[in-house]
């Protein structure tokens, strides 16, 4: 352990608390150091405001000869807020310690070379998987320009998502059904198909305290949604995103969209479905940072098909259902020998009342970004 890694500790540690209040922006935290005690701390505390650098400087009356610890590469460019590194040079600090550079095209080594060229020692690598992790939505939304995917459901014990008859609610208990609540209130996009919003008629809002307010997401080739669904009656409300091919009719497509929905005209997959790639690229162009996938089975095996999900977060509740009609979970194409199929890595397993909730990164064959979100 280096002297510096309890300080970059507690930088991850504050970083995280921006979760969901910072996006597209990175979650960052920064510890400012006099002869190795801490003296001040901030971080990124909500997008557009202020950077952690600057919120520790401001916590510091004399920075002068410190050392700041900070979580990711301070930004040497003007966006909504001036350059960090010129008010770490301004404050006198003397060195900075960086967990790992920024991938964004216009900081991405040029911050740290900014405060060498002032004359500042800098440290780079400290936790530097750690910080990767914390921010792997960030870095693969600025690296390949896509959004970070969960897929997210809930099963029983012999692995049905669904009766045969089609019934699911409750599989879960009321404590993983808050725990998804909370998670929808800090992504930005809730995505399902059709057929899960003709049969259950979802709202797909947050019912707990939500940090954003995230876009509800419906893959509809046709643009058939019912103008009586919830999710059109609230268009106005929340934020409801059509997923429509060139087969939805102009009529259809003009009557969500008086109703308050964004209709988004896409290619399909040549199947006569939504290309899910393709919507994919086009939140990544919104700047949506985390998606969240609730199903159902074919929406959640054409996802894996296209190798678009990075996490699974999946509930098994103690039930069985039985029966060859039953639903499973996943869909889609899939592998033909059970050693292809997708392992998870970095797996956590978490009992929620009588639920298990099993989470981990879906392995893949290449990847630039981080480990999986916590």
């Amino acid at each position: 352990m280096t002297d510096y890694e309890p300080a970059m500790r507690r930088a991850l540690d504050l970083a995280a608390a921006g979760r969901g209040l910072v996006e597209p922006n990175p979650m960052v935290g920064a510890v400012i150091l006099r002869d190795g005690k801490p003296v001040s701390e901030g971080r990124h505390e909500r997008f557009g405001g202020p950077h952690a650098e600057v919120n520790a400087l401001a916590a510091c009356p004399d920075a002068a000869g410190t050392t700041m610890v900070v979580s990711l590469e301070p930004c040497c460019h003007q966006g909504k807020t001036p350059p960090c590194t010129q008010a770490i040079i301004n404050a006198g600090v003397t060195r900075v310690v960086i967990a790992c550079r920024d991938p964004f095209h216009a900081v991405a080594g040029r911050g740290a070379a900014d405060l060498r060229a002032a004359g500042i020692e800098v440290i780079e690598g400290v936790l530097g998987d750690e910080a990767r992790a914390l921010n792997a939505p960030f870095f693969k939304l600025r690296q390949r320009g896509l959004p970070y995917v969960i897929a997210k459901w809930a099963m029983t014990l012999d692995g049905r998502i669904a009766t045969a008859t089609g019934d699911s609610r409750w599989i879960s208990g009321e404590a993983s059904r808050r725990w998804v609540h909370d998670l929808r209130g800090r992504v930005d996009a809730v995505l399902v198909g059709l057929q899960t919003v003709r049969h259950d008629d979802p709202l797909l809002t947050c019912r707990t305290t939500p940090l954003r307010t995230a876009v509800r997401i419906v893959l509809d080739e046709r643009a058939g949604i019912a103008d009586s669904s919830r999710l059109v009656r609230t268009a106005g409300e929340f934020p409801l995103l059509v997923a429509a091919t060139a087969q939805a009719p102009d009529e259809r497509v003009g009557a969500l969209r008086q109703a308050g929905a964004d209709v988004c005209v896409l290619p399909d997959d040549g199947a006569g479905r939504v290309d899910l790639a393709a919507l994919m690229r086009e939140l990544g162009v919104r700047e949506m940072t985390n998606v969240l996938i609730e199903g159902g089975a074919r929406v959640l095996g054409s996802a894996f098909d296209a190798d678009l999900v990075d996490e699974a977060a999946v509930f098994v509740a103690p039930r069985l259902i039985g029966s060859a009609g039953a639903l499973s979970p996943v869909a889609g194409v899939g592998v033909d020998q059970v050693a292809h199929g997708r392992r998870l890595e970095n797996v956590t397993v978490t009992r929620i009342e009588d639920d298990m909730l099993i989470r981990g990164r879906v392995q893949r064959s290449e990847r630039t970004d981080g480990e999986p979100i916590q």
